[in-house]
């Protein structure tokens, strides 16, 4: 038989942002192998929008919520960590959505199914937290 340990909800909750920042990256990775995406940002277009300082940060500050998630989800207290995760991952799964505006391949749309998967779980897991002395 074999062992099959019970694994914190803080580290799976850890994992599984871990897994959404991959997909998260490397679609957007991968969108500057479509044809034109380098034109594009060599002209200052990104999408529709001149590529300037503020739309830059805000291209950052939409990476680097769900990249503090990841720690977020093992410091937290229990009670903040719970709501923090429900609360990220809803307002991450519109916008999941909305990053396939425009032109979008299947690569795209792969992985915003994956994402919104990964996200989904995350709201059930925060959701479905365990309450101290209950039983597994």
């Amino acid at each position: 038989m074999l062992e099959d340990i019970k694994i914190n909800i803080k580290v799976q909750l850890t994992a599984l942002w871990t897994a959404f920042m991959f997909l998260y990256i490397y679609v957007d990775y991968f969108h500057l192998y479509m044809p034109g995406s380098i034109r594009d940002i060599l002209a200052g277009k990104m999408f529709v929008f001149d590529i300037t300082q503020v739309v830059l940060l805000t291209g950052l500050a939409s990476v680097t919520i769900p990249a503090l998630m990841i720690f977020l989800s093992v410091a937290l207290t229990a009670q903040v960590n719970r709501w923090t995760n429900i609360i990220v991952a809803t307002v991450y799964i519109p916008y999941t959505f909305f990053n396939l505006v425009g032109e979008a391949w299947m690569h795209m749309e792969f992985g915003a199914v994956l994402e919104v998967v990964l996200l989904s779980l995350i709201i059930r897991y925060a959701w479905k937290w365990p309450r101290q002395g209950s039983e597994p």
